[in-house]
């Protein structure tokens, strides 16, 4: 039932009132549905990309009057009233498959069309009344929900706290027999419009499966608002405290837009402050080598010479600095590039990665690009190199979309292995760009062990993802 029309008196009657209750398997916080920030990110999606989500039903072809007459697209009408109204179009699709399901729906009827948004039409309202005419029509019902929610629901609940129908942040309502206090404007908003649990469960639902992703570890993650960059990795988010941290670890072309609440889902691990191979010593003087996540001490200042390193180039920190860091192996004199290094066989020009006594074969640029090595290549014998025993091949880093050169099928790397990402809708449901795919030959990807597909299209049957190459 939506408040919108003309007044409703609502017979309530008085019992003892329940906690809340979880109706099945799904679970979900019926007093905080969504963020305040998400409904109102306008800018979530762009057109195209909102053009793109409705072709996974009718609306992707819809052409019908908007709340002016003027024949539009669905997409524009969508589009027009989140701009209008500063409104996140994500929120005006999940109310719209929420209320019709017309998103998805390939053969909707024209009842569907009609009141898509079920926009002042009550639980016991004929769909006839001629009160509720000048709003039927796919147009009208998208640009009146959107004006009313923006326009009246959060003007009264910015300045009385509450909506006409006394819902509001911290005040306890009764929803179906159900005690509840919403925590904020939307949760209020979406009781106010639709004043049951379960169509309000439905929505998070939806929401949840078109729009809250799980990204896949490695991935880089940058707040919208804040600018701050936060590594994904293991289910944990963490920060990366400087440009210097970033910049020896990753490629910036990873980087995929998110907002707050989206990134707030994960917990905060410890953060990356430090650049990669820097030189730390504790308190007690130790000298430690950081690689990645791990902390390797030096036994003697001659190892640590050996390296070529100079005292300048130390830097003095806490026990808290250095409990980020995994304790390695202990580097001694014996041990042969622990930093790593890039050796070429002078004969046939095959690269390797030598890192603590063992080499990893090269087999592209494209993979040494994507691993952020910058040493320089020293020339070595085929003799010299032998010394040396073959580990497993180097590997396109986590986080990585990558793609054999005029294949269609794009994989992006997590957790060592690469997942094929099965359609354009998770694609651009992730925020990932085409540019950012690294385009290699077969080998390169084929050595990326194969872990699970990739997808949001929970209940339509897998379509290929297919673009051009090197876009």
């Amino acid at each position: 039932m939506k408040y919108v029309v003309f007044p409703v008196i609502l017979s309530i009657l008085l019992s003892p009132m329940t906690a809340l209750a979880t109706f099945d398997s799904f679970s979900y916080n019926p007093e905080n549905l969504l963020s305040d920030a998400e409904m109102v990110n306008s800018y979530s999606m762009t057109k195209k990309e909102l053009d793109q989500f409705l072709k996974r039903g009718s609306l992707g072809t819809l052409v019908t009057p908007d709340v002016f007459g003027v024949p539009s697209t669905a997409s524009d009408i969508i589009w027009q009233s989140s701009q209008q109204f500063e409104l996140n179009p994500k929120f005006l699709l999940v109310l719209l498959q929420r209320e019709q399901s017309i998103v998805e729906d390939k053969t909707p009827t024209q009842d569907q069309l009609d009141w898509a948004m079920g926009y002042a039409v009550c639980d016991d309202c004929s769909k006839s009344d001629p009160r509720i005419q000048k709003f039927k029509g796919f147009g009208k019902q998208v640009y009146y929900a959107a004006e009313r929610i923006s326009k009246t629901y959060l003007t009264e609940l910015n300045t009385t706290g509450k909506t006409q129908t006394g819902i509001g942040p911290g005040i306890d309502h009764v929803i179906d027999g159900t005690v509840v206090t919403p925590a904020n404007f939307v949760t209020s908003i979406l009781y106010t419009y639709t004043p049951h649990l379960s169509g309000n469960k439905n929505f998070v639902k939806i929401w949840d499966r078109w729009f809250t992703r799980e990204y896949p570890s490695g991935s880089l993650l940058q707040d919208t608002k804040t600018g701050g960059i936060w590594l994904i990795k293991n289910g944990i988010r963490r920060p990366i405290q400087s440009r210097a941290a970033f910049h020896s670890r990753f490629n910036e072309n990873q980087i995929v837009q998110a907002v707050t609440s989206e990134i707030e889902t994960y917990p905060t691990g410890k953060p990356i402050a430090f650049p990669n191979y820097s030189l730390l010593r504790s308190p007690k003087g130790t000298v430690y080598l950081i690689v990645d996540d791990v902390k390797r001490g030096f036994t003697s200042q001659e190892a640590l010479r050996a390296l070529g390193y100079t005292p300048d180039e130390i830097e003095d920190v806490g026990w808290e600095d250095l409990e980020a860091f995994a304790e390695g192996e202990p580097i001694t004199l014996e041990v042969a590039y622990p930093q790593g290094a890039l050796l070429q066989n002078n004969v046939n020009g095959g690269i390797f990665f030598v890192q603590n006594g063992t080499k990893h074969p090269i087999f592209s640029r494209e993979i040494l690009n994507a691993n952020q090595i910058n040493s320089s290549v020293v020339a070595m014998s085929p003799k010299d190199l032998d010394a040396y025993p073959t580990a497993n091949p180097l590997l396109f880093p986590d986080g990585t979309l990558i793609a054999v050169t005029g294949s269609p099928d794009i994989f992006v790397v997590a957790d060592g292995t690469r997942h094929h990402i099965l359609d354009e809708q998770t694609f651009t449901a992730y925020g990932w760009k085409w540019n950012q795919i690294i385009w290699t030959n077969e080998r390169s990807v084929l050595i990326q062990p194969e872990g699970d597909p990739l997808t949001t299209r929970l209940d339509e049957p897998e379509t290929t993802l297919e673009i051009a190459s090197n876009l």
